[in-house]
């Protein structure tokens, strides 16, 4: 039933840009560390870059493991499901990037997205598998809209109250390997 891809084209990209939820999976190289899965969502948070590469917006959050995991070891796979339509899950497998405010790119990238309060970083991923499968098992489900919870938390810790917050929850993963420093 599955299909590998040579690349991301026209049409899946539209397809992935258009759901509103995608998650994120990274792993220590570490066989007792933590496997990590993270659920994005946000209009306007997810580009297409070209045929092999992608990017996501990353906000501040609670946890810093797919930044931790990126800059131990690069391996990271997104994963974009069909709520409605025809069934359909698409898996982009490669290595990431974590890019900071400051950073080569980072301010020309931020052009591909809609804007958030709270950015801690670009996830820039260089896509080495496209892969789909039937997704027959996955219920349908209706898009009601996105939370604004997180921009809305952002905004009121203000500047220097994400910059505390992130010194507090995003120094270190949960398996102890640094993130922000």
């Amino acid at each position: 039933m599955g299909k590998v891809y040579e690349g991301i084209d026209a049409k899946l990209a539209a397809w992935m840009t258009a759901q509103p939820m995608f998650v994120v999976g990274t792993a220590p190289l570490a066989t007792d560390g933590l496997i990590n899965i993270s659920p994005k969502g946000m209009a306007g948070t997810f580009a297409v870059l070209d045929e092999h590469r992608v990017a996501y917006l990353d906000l501040t959050g609670s946890g810093v493991e797919t930044i931790a995991h990126l800059r131990q070891n690069g391996r990271i796979v997104l994963m974009f499901t069909a709520f409605d339509g025809r069934p359909n899950i698409v898996r982009l497998h490669g290595t990431g990037e974590v890019l900071l405010p400051g950073d080569p790119d980072f301010a020309e990238l931020m052009g591909e997205f809609s804007e958030h309060p709270g950015v801690r970083s670009i996830i820039v991923v260089t896509v080495q598998r496209v892969s789909d499968s039937c997704g027959y098992a996955v219920p349908k489900m209706e898009f009601v809209q996105d939370r604004d919870v997180l921009d809305l938390s952002n905004a009121k810790k203000g500047e220097d109250g994400l910059a505390d917050y992130r010194r507090q929850k995003n120094s270190a993963s949960l398996d102890g390997l640094p993130g922000l420093v």
